[in-house]
C-alpha cells in the first residue's frame, strides 16, 4: 500500500464466482461458456491531440507542448461480460526525440495506487525526456483515477479518519465505516466494482495493442511494480523490457502493508530529525531524541487544537502528517521541510507546509457517472485517496467481519501506535476502510509467481520509507529466476530519480537492451 504517488517529488481479483465482479483472469469465459469477444477493443487506434485543461497548461509551461499529446482508449468495464459497459482511459504521450524510428512505446505508471499518470508525465518531461531518445514515452490514468472515470467518497473518508483514533466504541466505528463504503459506492458510479490491479493490467494490454506494440515495454514505480508483476503473470509472452522500481509486496494483506509503511515512514522521520538536529538552525534543537518527542507532541497538540484559517478551514496534526509522508519520500526535500516546520513552530504559519503538499485536499462531492474521460479540472479532490483505498481493498481477499473488528480494533490501534507514534493513526485508517466492501481477489497472492518472461529488472532502495527493501527480495523470489535485483544503498522512495547509478542501469536496460544483472548502487 502506498500513500502517495511514488514520484511525488516530481510533481492487497477474485476467485471466479466470488467477490468483486468483473475482476477475472485472462482465460475467463462468458455466460455461454465461450471466450468473450474483445476484438473491438483490440482493433482501436488512439487519436492523439493537444492536451486540454490543467494538463494542457502544465505541458505548455514546460515549453515542449508540441511534443506532448493526449488521447484515450476504450476498455470494457467487465472483461468477462463486455456488454455491461465501457470506460474511456485518459492517456498522454511524449513523442520520441529519436532521429530515426523509435523502438515503440514505453508505458509508465507512477504509483499510488491512485496516482494519475497523465498529469504526472505532463509535469515531468525533463525527468523522463531521456527515455524519449528511444521511445514514445506514454502514461495513463488507470480506471477510477484522474480523468478516467474518477472514483470519489466525498467527505466521508475524511470524516471517518478525523476522529481521535482511540475510541473504545467499536460499534460506532463500524457504523461509520459502513457509511463510508455506501458513500463511496454512491459517488463513484458503476466503475467502482471494476477497479483493481487485475483489470488495469488487462487495460494495459489493450493499450499496448492500440499503441501498435507487439511487446509491452514498461517502467513502474511503487504500486506500479505490483501492476507490472500482474501483467507479467497474465501476459508473459507480451512482456518486452520491464523495470520495476520501489518494489511492492504481492503477498502481504492490507493490514501488514500499512504496518510496514508506518514503520518505514517512522524510520525516515527519525533519520530526518537526526539530520536536522545535526545542522545549525534546526527548530527542534540539537538533540534527536528530544526532537522525536517534540514531533509527537506537535501532532497531538494540533489535532486537539488545529490552526484556523481566515476562510474557516483548519490545519490539523494529521495535515502535518500528510505533508511529512510526502516530503520524506525524497531526501532532497529535507532542507525545505526543515524550514517549513520552522515556520510552523516559530510563527504558527503553516503556509510553507501547505505549499509542499500542493495545497490541502479538502473534501469533494461525487460526480455523475460518464462513460468518457473527464476534464482534468473536474477530478474530485479526494480522488487519489479514494482510488488508493478502492484498489488496495480490491486486491486483498482478507475481509474480517464485524465481530473480529470489534474484538481486535483496540489491539490494532496499539500495534500501529507502537510502530509509529506519528504515522500509526493515518496508516490504520485505510485498513479499517476496507470494511463494508466486497472481499477482493486472491489471484495476485495465489497466481502471480514464477513468470515465464524475459529478464525483469527490480530496483529496491535500502532506506525506502514506503516499500521496504525486503519486499524487493520477496517479490523477486516469487517471480522466479527471471527477476534480477538491483540493490540501491540510498534513501528515499524509489531510486530512479535519486540515484545516478540506478538511472544509468535502468536507462541502459530500457533504451539499449543491456542485460540486467544483480548488483548494487552506492548511496549518493
Amino acid at each position: 500500500m502506498r500513500g502517495a504517488c511514488a514520484l511525488a517529488g516530481v510533481t492487497v481479483l477474485i476467485v471466479v464466482g466470488a467477490g468483486v465482479p468483473g475482476l477475472v483472469p485472462v482465460a475467463s469465459a462468458d455466460e455461454d461458456g465461450g471466450r468473450p469477444d474483445l476484438s473491438r477493443y483490440y482493433t482501436q487506434k488512439i487519436k492523439w491531440s493537444a492536451c486540454k485543461g490543467s494538463t494542457g497548461a502544465v505541458a505548455e509551461a514546460t515549453g515542449h507542448a508540441g511534443d506532448v499529446r493526449c488521447g484515450h482508449v476504450t476498455v470494457p468495464l467487465d472483461y468477462g461480460k463486455p456488454a455491461k459497459g465501457t470506460v474511456d482511459l485518459a492517456m498522454i504521450r511524449l513523442r520520441s526525440s529519436a532521429s530515426g524510428k523509435p523502438r515503440g512505446s514505453l508505458l509508465l505508471n507512477f504509483g499510488g495506487p491512485g496516482g494519475p499518470g497523465v498529469s504526472a508525465l505532463a509535469g515531468s518531461q525533463k525527468e523522463f525526456g531521456y527515455l524519449s531518445k528511444g521511445y514514445d514515452v506514454v502514461s495513463f490514468d488507470p480506471r477510477g483515477v484522474g480523468e478516467s472515470a474518477p472514483v470519489s467518497c466525498g467527505d466521508a473518508a475524511d470524516e471517518a479518519s478525523s476522529g481521535d483514533g482511540g475510541t473504545d466504541d467499536a460499534a460506532a466505528v463500524l457504523a461509520e465505516l459502513r457509511k463510508v463504503a455506501a458513500k463511496c459506492a454512491a459517488d463513484s458510479g458503476p466503475v467502482l466494482p471494476y477497479v483493481g490491479t487485475v483489470n488495469v493490467s488487462r487495460d494495459m494490454d489493450v493499450m499496448r495493442q492500440a499503441l501498435g506494440d507487439k511487446k509491452l515495454n514498461y517502467l513502474g514505480f511503487s504500486y506500479g511494480t505490483r501492476l507490472g508483476a500482474v501483467y507479467a503473470a497474465q501476459f508473459p509472452k507480451k512482456v518486452g523490457r520491464m523495470a520495476l522500481d520501489g518494489v511492492d509486496t504481492l503477498t502481504e494483506p492490507v493490514a501488514e502493508q500499512s504496518l510496514a509503511t508506518a514503520e518505514g515512514r517512522q524510520t525516515a522521520l527519525d533519520n530526518f530529525l537526526a539530520w536536522c538536529t545535526g545542522n545549525a538552525g534546526c527548530v527542534f534543537g540539537t538533540d534527536a531524541r528530544t526532537a522525536r518527542q517534540g514531533m509527537v507532541r506537535l501532532i497531538r497538540d494540533m489535532d486537539e487544537m488545529p490552526l484556523q484559517a481566515a476562510d474557516g478551514g483548519e490545519f490539523t496534526g494529521q495535515d502535518v502528517v500528510g505533508v511529512l509522508s510526502q516530503a520524506l519520500y525524497s531526501r532532497q526535500a529535507w532542507p525545505a521541510l526543515s524550514q517549513a516546520l520552522g515556520g510552523l513552530l516559530a510563527d504558527g504559519d503553516p503556509r510553507a507546509l501547505i505549499r509542499m503538499s500542493g495545497g490541502l485536499g479538502g473534501g469533494s462531492g461525487g460526480i455523475s457517472w460518464r462513460a468518457g474521460t473527464v476534464s482534468s479540472d473536474e477530478v474530485p479532490a479526494d480522488n487519489m485517496a479514494a482510488a488508493l483505498m478502492a484498489v488496495n481493498c480490491a486486491d486483498d481477499p482478507d475481509r474480517p467481519d464485524a465481530a473480529r473488528i470489534e474484538k481486535e480494533i483496540g489491539t490494532l490501534q496499539k500495534e500501529f501506535e507502537e510502530a509509529s507514534p506519528v504515522f500509526g493513526k493515518s496508516m490504520l485508517t485505510p485498513v479499517l476502510l476496507c470494511f463494508g466492501r466486497p472481499a477482493g481477489t486472491d489471484y495476485i497472492r495465489a497466481d502471480v509467481r514464477d513468470v515465464k518472461t524475459p529478464k525483469l529488472l527490480l530496483v529496491g532502495t535500502r532506506g525506502d520509507p514506503a516499500t521496504p527493501y525486503r519486499w524487493t527480495e520477496e517479490t523477486a523470489k516469487r517471480l522466479g529466476p527471471q527477476a534480477v535485483v538491483l540493490d540501491n544503498k540510498g534513501d528515499g522512495h524509489t531510486g530512479y530519480l535519486g540515484s545516478t547509478c540506478v538511472k544509468d542501469k535502468v536507462d541502459g536496460f530500457l533504451l539499449y537492451g543491456e542485460k540486467p544483472t544483480a548488483g548494487t548502487c552506492p548511496a549518493e
